[in-house]
């Protein structure tokens, strides 16, 4: 891939699904590139389509129309350069495995041999910190701690492309916050690309270089936020800036201002 190549390229995409109503068209002409290294987040009204496109662009569901190339190459089944990240933690690791086992999965069906994976899997570990915890099983675990067992699984992976689904919804508020503040220095870390769907307006605005906002479905690009905060970020000093506060209402305007495309 050359250096002023995308590494998402979402080209036209459009999806349909078919009920017994007839087919509806979920998702028409949607269009947006992802630089290499950046972090950008996908918002917009429930039912518009962003998991749909997320998991269009992780290979997992099949195109009506348009193309997305990933590292150059175009979609058509999963990309071995890249994670996935679940909202549901809980379901996304084998009960029956210790944390170490749950992060080790990927590695071994990827040819990794045992000792390679135990040591890239401990480091992963360590980079979201369970360092001591690997031989904890997930029921042991909070919550919190179960995401970050199903993050550093992603992580182990060594993944260009990290893909998000609403990886925080389902923890409380403090521990959102916590988590929100590992993906930022895991990007740098592990120089990674990450594209994650969030109904978190605030926290769109707090992890992202650039938010896509869809519009109601059909739906389609409404438009692309551009945010301006360097690569450090902090849930006080950010969330404080004017320009935060701006970026917030400009969004939420648009997520819910009905069929109108800017």
């Amino acid at each position: 891939m050359s250096s002023d190549q995308p590494l998402v390229d979402v080209r036209s995409v459009r999806q349909t699904f078919a009920t017994p109503q007839g087919e509806v068209v979920a998702v028409d002409d949607v269009s947006f590139t992802v630089q290499s290294g950046q972090v950008v987040s996908i918002v917009g009204p429930s039912g518009a389509g962003k998991t749909t496109v997320l998991r269009a662009i992780g290979g997992l569901r099949a195109l009506t129309g348009g193309d997305i190339f990933v590292d150059g190459s175009r979609v058509s089944g999963p990309p071995v350069s890249v994670a996935f990240v679940f909202q549901d933690y809980s379901r996304s690791l084998f009960a029956w495995y210790s944390v170490l086992k749950n992060v080790m999965i990927p590695l071994r069906a990827k040819g990794v041999g045992k000792e390679q994976a135990r040591t890239k899997a401990l480091a992963a570990l360590a980079a979201v910190g369970l360092a001591g915890r690997e031989d904890r099983y997930p029921r042991q675990l909070s919550g919190g701690m179960q995401q970050r067992v199903a993050i550093a699984r992603a992580l182990a992976y060594e993944p260009k492309l990290l893909l998000m689904d609403e990886p925080f919804a389902s923890v409380d508020a403090q521990t959102r916050m916590d988590l929100e503040d590992l993906v930022l220095p895991l990007r740098d870390q592990f120089n990674m690309t990450i594209v994650f769907v969030t109904h978190d307006i605030d926290e769109a605005v707090y992890l992202s270089d650039q938010v896509v906002v869809l519009g109601q479905p059909p739906a389609r690009v409404a438009r692309i936020v551009e945010v301006p905060f360097g690569r450090q970020r902090s849930q006080t000093a950010t969330k404080e800036d004017p320009r935060f506060g701006a970026l917030r209402h400009e969004i939420l305007d648009l997520v819910r201002r009905p069929g109108e495309i800017r």
